[in-house]
């Protein structure tokens, strides 16, 4: 059985209700959290393409983002690094290192439609949270704070935190 039913949470994948990017989000990292992920991505064999400043680069290491991240100490020269990961061609999964103190990234709702897309959603939520050792919370655009599902590290599964009922628009 599926973690999440798809006509269970299908209110909270509703573009015109929820806005189309969700914030995802992995809270409490590390610089060492970071290159988890990157590993986890090329360990996944997920295509990916990586970018500074909106210039493509070759993929560095975790350490290498927080120095762009940061502009090396420099803030006029701070640029945000993004790695973009396809883990099947279809969804696309933007991350953006803004600090390393999180993992911050965005799915677009457009591409989740369904209990297939959704069940896809959950394998990855998983196997980052897994991976990290740390939870994965996913959030209505620009309401973060208040996830409405997440990788539960205890529970080993992604869990609804939200209503959909009675989530407020």
């Amino acid at each position: 059985m599926p973690d999440l039913l798809w006509d269970e949470v299908k209110d909270l994948f509703d573009p015109e209700l929820n806005g189309a990017l969700p914030d995802v989000v992995v809270e409490e990292t590390t610089v060492e959290d970071w290159q988890a992920l990157l590993d986890l991505v090329r360990a996944r064999r997920w295509p990916h393409a990586y970018s500074v400043g909106g210039e493509p680069a070759e993929l560095v290491s975790a350490a290498a983002m927080v120095v762009s991240a940061d502009g090396g100490g420099v803030p006029e020269l701070a640029v945000t690094p993004e790695l973009h990961v396809r883990p099947i061609p279809e969804v696309l999964l933007i991350f953006r290192m803004y600090q390393p103190e999180s993992i911050d990234f965005d799915v677009d709702l457009r591409e989740l439609q369904g209990q297939e897309r959704l069940n896809l959603l959950v394998d990855v939520l998983r196997a980052i949270g897994r991976h990290l050792g740390k939870s994965v919370s996913m959030s209505a655009e620009h309401s973060p704070g208040h996830p409405d599902l997440a990788f539960d590290v205890e529970a080993d599964r992604v869990i609804l935190l939200a209503d959909p009922a009675r989530r407020p628009l």
